[in-house]
């Protein structure tokens, strides 16, 4: 077939969005010039479809995609009082991830269900590939590492990204993996290596004692165990209730590394209820760093600093109470939700809240437990981190946002027309 035949068959635009999945998958996992490409490539494929003038009008029908829109518009906006336009034009850029994949899911050619499970599947084996590398090397010298965690420090990721956003990819991959080997199309070996990649997941989370991965694992656990009890599946619901109870315990009688993991969160925790020095910290310059957010947003309640200037407000707060913390360890706070109310105020946060969960209102996306699971797992780790604020963290969010939800909502959109 040739290349205008590719085109106008569609088929170009599809293989297109394929590889920018792929491309963002890998990008995740190992390489940031993989993930800027990603969008682009997304775009790319949009612009391929034969049909694009008359796919232009879902874009602007499909709500998910509109609210994305809306994070780029309220940043527009916020240059009108930032004082800081350089890192307004920073975060601009940086920020037009929101348009580029919610573009690239609504005016490409859609993906085929099997290429969909292709993508699923490639995330959750890529993940486990990884975490059961970065598990090899946590064993050539676990002694070393297991002190690293006592002394609250993490053990770094074999491709070298940030340890908080890998840990709740590790969650989201034990439970994908799980779902997609239920996948109609899936085939008796894929099943198989789902399920060993969520297992390998879930193991590695619990060795290399993630807090925020394990955070995440626990609360999405504990909401498909009651989802499960609500439809009266009582053995199986049961029985994930005795793992949700059992597996913190049993894991911290048999994983050293758990153990330390509690016991320098608790010294860290003590540091700062006892009146130390934090400045070695990592929990404690986090509480403080929710009660530095608070006094700037009572300050700034409505509309915010401006997203642009939410780090220098934070770092002037703490110039009027810092704790006894040098320049060099005032933290911004990790709470996405209190960021964005920082930066953006009571509409910021309305905003991230409508980008969050208005998609749960529709039946379409609650009858998708990949997408609850997804929002949820997102949700619990932005209780205790600032995810958008990191390019990886932004990536995954943005990334998932497209292929399940906006994705989702042409889908439905198109089935209810036809």
């Amino acid at each position: 077939m040739s290349f205008v035949q590719h085109y106008l068959s569609g088929r170009l635009s599809q293989y297109l969005l394929l590889l920018a999945c792929l491309a963002g998958i890998a990008g995740l996992l190992a390489s940031r010039a993989l993930t800027a490409i990603a969008p682009i490539v997304g775009v790319v494929a949009a612009l391929a479809n034969p049909q694009l003038r008359r796919a232009i009008p879902g874009y602007f029908r499909n709500g998910a995609a509109m609210r994305a829109a809306a994070v780029v518009v309220f940043l527009l906006i916020s240059g009108l009082y930032t004082s800081d336009l350089l890192v307004w034009r920073h975060e601009l850029f940086r920020d037009l991830t929101w348009l580029a994949v919610p573009l690239a899911f609504t005016l490409a050619v859609p993906l085929t269900r099997g290429q969909r499970l292709a993508v699923g599947s490639g995330f959750v084996l890529s993940v486990a590939a990884v975490g059961l590398t970065t598990l090899v090397q946590y064993w050539q010298d676990y002694t070393a590492a297991n002190e690293d965690i006592l002394l609250g420090r993490n053990m770094p990721v074999a491709t070298h990204i940030f340890h908080i956003t890998f840990g709740v990819m590790l969650a989201l991959g034990a439970f994908w993996g799980m779902l997609l080997r239920r996948h109609e199309l899936a085939r008796p070996w894929l099943r198989a290596a789902l399920l060993g990649a969520a297992a390998v997941a879930a193991l590695t989370l619990h060795i290399l004692a993630y807090r925020t991965g394990l955070l995440v694992f626990y609360a999405a656990l504990l909401a498909v165990v009651v989802r499960l009890l609500m439809r009266r599946n009582l053995v199986l619901g049961l029985a994930l209730l005795v793992l949700l109870l059992v597996g913190p315990w049993a894991a911290y009688r048999g994983l050293d590394s758990v153990r330390k993991r509690v016991d320098s969160s608790f010294w860290d925790v003590g540091q700062l209820t006892n009146e130390h020095d934090i400045n070695e910290t990592s929990l404690s310059r986090r509480l403080v760093a929710l009660e530095t957010a608070r006094q700037v947003i009572v300050q700034h309640w409505l509309v915010g600093v401006a997203p642009a200037d939410a780090h220098a407000a934070m770092m002037y707060q703490y110039d009027w109470q810092g704790f006894g913390l040098r320049p060099e360890n005032r933290i911004e706070v990790h709470n996405q939700f209190l960021q964005a109310m920082v930066g953006g105020g009571v509409l910021g946060l309305a905003l991230l809240l409508a980008v969050m969960f208005w998609p749960l209102t529709r039946p379409w996306a609650r009858r998708q437990p990949a997408i609850g699971l997804f929002l949820l797992m997102q949700a619990t780790s932005m209780l205790v981190d600032a995810p958008l604020d990191l390019q990886l963290g932004l990536n995954l969010f943005v990334f998932g946002y497209g292929f399940l939800i906006v994705a989702g909502e042409r889908q439905a959109t198109q089935e209810l027309a036809a």
